[in-house]
C-alpha cells in the first residue's frame, strides 16, 4: 500500500485516479481549494484536504504532503488568465516538487501534455501560450529534480470510458486523443511501475494494454 498525495483532487482525472487507487487498497489524500468538493472527492475513497496550493508557500506545501510516499499534480489554472496560469501550473506546481523533496515524498506524477515542452513551438498570440510556457517551465523543473519523476504526456482528453489501452510515444496528429478514464488508469499504472521512473510518457487512446505499452 502507498501513500499518494492527488494535487487539484477534484478534476475529472483526479476524480477517476482517486477511486482507482483507493479501490486497490491505497491510501489517497486528494488536495483541494474548496470546502464545497468535500463530499465528491470522499465519494472516491480518498481523504479530502483543504489546501490552497496558490497561496501555500513550500514549506506550508511540505506539511500538507508530509507522511506520503507519492504526490501526483493533477491541478490547473483552468485557462483565461495568464498571470493565473503562471501562477498555478507553473509557480505552484515547482513548489509543490520541492515540497515534496523536502517532505520526504520522493514519488512524483506529472500530468501534462503531448508535445509539452521548451520547444513545444506554440505562437505567443495563441490563447494556449501561457499554459504551454508554465507546463515547459515546470516539466524542465521536475526533470533536474532528486524526485523519482515520471511525466505524462496524454493527447486531446475526452470523456469517454476507458479502454485499458493505449499507444504510447510517436508523433501527436490533429485527431489523437485520449479518455480522462485511461489518463487515470495510466497514472495508476506508472505509480505502481518503477521502470516508468524518470521518464516522459506520451500517448493516445490505442490498442496496446497499458501495462504492455509502458514497457
Amino acid at each position: 500500500m502507498a501513500r499518494v498525495a492527488i494535487i487539484g483532487g477534484h478534476g475529472k482525472i483526479a476524480l477517476r485516479l482517486a477511486k482507482t487507487l483507493s479501490e486497490r487498497g491505497d491510501d489517497v489524500t486528494s488536495i483541494i481549494r474548496n470546502e464545497a468538493q468535500v463530499d465528491d472527492v470522499a465519494a472516491t475513497g480518498a481523504t479530502p484536504v483543504v489546501a490552497d496550493v496558490e497561496d501555500l508557500d513550500a514549506a506550508g506545501l511540505a506539511s500538507v504532503l508530509a507522511g506520503h510516499d507519492a504526490v501526483v499534480w493533477s491541478a490547473g489554472a483552468g485557462g483565461g488568465d495568464p498571470d493565473r496560469t503562471f501562477a498555478v501550473d507553473r509557480d505552484a506546481a515547482i513548489r509543490s516538487m520541492d515540497a515534496a523533496a523536502t517532505a520526504g515524498a520522493k514519488r512524483y506524477v506529472m500530468v501534462s501534455y503531448f508535445g509539452a515542452g521548451p520547444d513545444h513551438g506554440v505562437p505567443e498570440d495563441n490563447s494556449f501560450y501561457p499554459y504551454a510556457e508554465a507546463k515547459a517551465a515546470a516539466d524542465t523543473h521536475l526533470r533536474a529534480s532528486e524526485l523519482d519523476w515520471t511525466i505524462l504526456g496524454p493527447s486531446r482528453l475526452t470523456d469517454e470510458p476507458g479502454s485499458g489501452r493505449i499507444t504510447a510515444g510517436g508523433n501527436r496528429a490533429a485527431s489523437s486523443e485520449v479518455s480522462r478514464d485511461n489518463v487515470a488508469l495510466v497514472a495508476a499504472a506508472v505509480l505502481a511501475d518503477p521502470t516508468t521512473v524518470e521518464r516522459t510518457i506520451e500517448f493516445d487512446d490505442g490498442d496496446t494494454p497499458i501495462p504492455d505499452a509502458l514497457t
